[in-house]
Formats: structure tokens, C-alpha cells, sequence
């Protein structure tokens, strides 16, 4: 049996399972499984990598950090990132290598390259923790030029108190990288002058529960594009399917 699964604290709920458990049942992909493992601390990962049929694991929080001394290797996107979100176990007799991946910036790249426009040349990434680091990549890698936004912003960042209507006018992409609007809380967004939005943006949230976010539907009000998350999400699972079988 090969065995996958997913790796954080707490696991109430997973995207990863759900997805892998159909995606082996549609596509009739047979001995192959996919399992949470809440593992309370990652010193409690060694009886997990010991099992000889776990070829891949998913790492969600608090662990995408906390896992980079067990590597052997990590993809070149993945050590600038700071971050891994995937790994592959290899295996030859009693010799174990695990490689580090980070599937959220494909996912990221692969769903808004389709939408970017000539007039798209600067971004402004809203929140600074750990999801906006793929985005910060991803941008960088495109050539488009980024402003962080951050709740207690230090330079060269701004907060939101200090992003003047006239930014927006040069900022055409705006990204929400922050849990703002994500189901319970679905009525709270970030804080910015939705009023200077205009047709000319492009306007993406990574959180995609619920669809039509706060935020995506005060932009789409003012006629700018709007982007969930959703996609990025499919697109990162099948990365790491990639990935295990390559």
C-alpha cells in the first residue's frame, strides 16, 4: 500500500483528505491511500517517516518551518520561500530521503498568470505572515514590483492607516493573504478604500471559504476582477501529486 498524508496541529478538518480519497477513487488510482496524522509536536513525526509504504506527506501549520531540519533536500522555490509545504520520501533498503517542496506557490503562479494584464505591473500583498511568503515569491518571479500591507507595518511595509486612494491608482493587483472574511467570520475584510477600485484591477483572495469573500465583493462592486482561492488550492494538491510520482 502506498501511503500519503498531511502533517499539522489541529486537523479538524482537511481539505487534502477529501481531495486525495476522491481523486483515487475517480480516476480508479488503486493501493493508494491518504491520511491525517495531528501530531501534537514534530519531535512525534520519527514512527510516521519509519513506516517504509509513507511516500509523501502534506505539512500544514504549525509546521511548514519546523520541518527544514529533516530534510536532505529542498527544492531551490522552497528555500527562498522559507517554507515547505510538501515532502517526498525516497527510499533505497534502509537509506531514507526526504525533499522539501512548496506546492502553495505553483498553485499561486499557475491560477493568476491567466489574469494578469499588460496594465498589471504593481501588486500590493495584503498581511505579512507565513502564506504571503509563496506570493512574495511568486511576484518577484513574475517581475511585479510589491507593497506589503500589515496591521503593524515597519518599513519599507505600510500599514493600512498609511495607504493613500492614490496608491491604488498605480497598485492594479491587490492580494489578500490574510484569514479575513474565511467562514465563520465572513462579514470582516481588510481595511482599504474599496471606493478607488475600478475595472482596471485585479483583485485575489487566498481564502476561498466562503467564495465571494468580503473583500471580493466590495472589489467586484467597483467592477475589478475578482480571484478565490479555490483553485489554488486544487492546483497545489495535484502539484503534490506531481511531485510523489516523479
Amino acid at each position: 500500500m502506498r501511503k500519503f498524508g498531511l502533517i499539522g496541529y489541529p486537523l479538524s478538518h482537511s481539505f487534502s483528505k477529501k481531495f486525495f480519497s476522491e481523486k483515487f477513487r475517480d480516476e480508479q488510482i488503486g493501493d493508494c491511500t491518504y491520511e491525517l496524522y495531528p501530531i501534537v509536536g514534530i519531535e512525534l513525526i520519527g514512527p510516521l517517516l519509519d513506516d517504509p509504504e509513507l511516500e509523501g506527506i502534506n505539512v500544514t501549520i504549525p509546521y511548514k518551518l519546523q520541518v527544514l531540519p529533516l530534510l536532505q533536500e529542498i527544492d531551490e522555490a522552497a528555500a527562498e520561500i522559507g517554507a515547505v509545504n510538501c515532502i517526498k520520501i525516497s527510499r533505497n533498503g534502509s537509506d531514507r530521503k526526504l525533499k522539501g517542496f512548496n506546492t502553495d506557490a505553483y498553485g499561486f503562479e499557475a491560477s493568476i498568470s491567466p489574469l494578469l494584464k499588460p496594465h498589471h505591473t504593481k501588486a500590493l500583498v495584503l498581511g505579512d505572515g507565513g502564506a504571503a511568503k509563496a506570493v512574495k515569491y511568486v511576484l518577484k518571479k513574475l517581475n511585479i514590483p510589491y507593497l506589503v500591507l500589515s496591521r503593524n507595518a515597519k518599513s519599507p511595509n505600510l500599514s493600512y492607516a498609511e495607504l493613500r486612494p492614490e496608491l491604488l491608482r498605480e497598485y492594479t493587483v491587490l492580494i489578500n493573504t490574510t484569514p479575513l472574511g474565511m467562514s465563520p467570520d465572513i462579514s470582516s475584510c481588510p481595511d482599504i478604500p474599496y471606493g478607488e477600485l475600478t475595472t482596471q484591477h485585479l483583485v485575489y483572495d487566498l481564502v476561498y471559504n466562503p467564495e465571494e469573500t468580503t473583500f471580493l465583493k466590495n472589489a467586484a462592486a467597483r467592477g475589478a476582477m475578482v480571484k478565490n482561492g479555490m483553485e489554488m488550492l486544487y492546483l497545489q494538491a495535484e502539484r503534490s501529486w506531481f511531485i510523489w510520482n516523479s
